[in-house]
């Protein structure tokens, strides 16, 4: 039996809920988990997937490009890593 479209993406939503708020450090968790949950339903495939991407970065990295402590570098930047330090009043 195939997934339905809609049931794979709400499956995709609910894994990566949790990898944003289980990342290791409370600090990413609450970055990242506090960005995502109320903008999680709403988000295409595409968005999904540019998120899971992000999320594949090391949450000491990722921890310092949301807060400004480091420049986000060229080969991570990305619309999505922007609106999240944006988010987080960097």
């Amino acid at each position: 039996m195939n997934e339905s479209e809609p049931d794979a993406l709400d499956a995709r939503r609910r894994r990566l809920l949790y990898r944003a708020t289980h990342r290791g450090t409370q600090e990413a968790d609450l970055l990242i988990g506090g960005f995502l949950k109320p903008r999680l339903a709403a988000m295409t495939g595409t968005e999904l997937g540019a998120m899971e991407t992000l999320l594949e970065h090391p949450d000491p990295d990722l921890a310092d490009w949301l807060t400004g402590r480091r420049p986000i570098p060229p080969e991570a930047d990305c619309p999505l890593l922007r609106a999240m330090r944006s988010a987080a009043g960097a």
